[in-house]
């Protein structure tokens, strides 16, 4: 955090030199992460004023990163049919997809892929036993509005920069589509509630905004759930 600090004192003293106008963006570390903005102060940054301040939010990581190969834990290719809330399913449901899911990649969960599914299934149910759900989700931002209000910044200028969760997609193991549109509903109204503007990641890709990557019709469901409306 404190390496992150300098650095982007800065960056934003560069671009403030360049467009001494312009509004910029301020963050904390940990990739933008609630966590990151802990040690953040304020204060330190006023001389680069105006600015906003930003986070990503995307926890539960295990519902909204399920499928995910990027992610550097092994469980995460897996995962599959992890509902939101999660009191609209079960372990046991969700269980017997991980394991039908790493047959599909060759990692049978009684086989080579044993490790994997015994921290699966660990993972799972803590999941399940924290049932997440809305006011999950409203805890976890309600973190960012107690720093906003200890350093002083307006609610109108925090910005929910990332938000998002992984789509139902060939060859990707994710939400079902009713419960990823659930998640983003909640995540959106949460930070609307507490006056925070937000943008969603992103159009393209299995995070997008989009029905699939061939047809790239924008998915009616989604656009609902952002409070939004289809064109035309």
């Amino acid at each position: 955090a404190a390496e992150w600090e300098r650095v982007q004192k800065r960056m934003l003293a560069a671009a403030r030199s360049a467009a001494p106008g312009l509004t910029l963006v301020a963050t904390g570390a940990c990739g933008s992460m609630i966590a990151g903005l802990e040690p953040l102060k304020a204060k330190s940054l006023a001389a680069f004023e105006p600015l906003l301040f930003t986070f990503h939010f995307y926890e539960p990581y295990l519902f909204s990163h399920q499928g995910a190969k990027w992610m550097s834990e092994p469980f995460y290719p897996a995962l599959n049919a992890v509902p939101w809330p999660a009191s609209r399913g079960t372990l046991e449901t969700t269980l017997a997809a991980v394991r039908a899911r790493m047959a599909e990649l060759g990692q049978p969960a009684s086989g080579r892929g044993a490790a994997t599914y015994r921290e699966t299934e660990r993972v799972l149910k803590e999941y399940f036993d924290a049932r997440p759900d809305r006011p999950f989700i409203e805890g976890y931002l309600r973190q960012v509005r107690a720093l906003a209000q200890r350093e002083g910044i307006a609610p109108g200028r925090i910005l929910m920069g990332e938000f998002g969760a992984v789509r139902t997609g060939a060859g990707i193991a994710a939400s079902a589509p009713a419960d990823r549109a659930r998640y983003v509903r909640d995540v959106r109204a949460s930070a609307e509630a507490l006056g925070f503007a937000w943008a969603f990641w992103n159009l393209f890709d299995s995070l997008g905004l989009l029905v699939d990557d061939v047809s790239r019709q924008l998915d009616p469901a989604m656009i609902e759930a952002l409070g939004l409306k289809m064109p035309g």
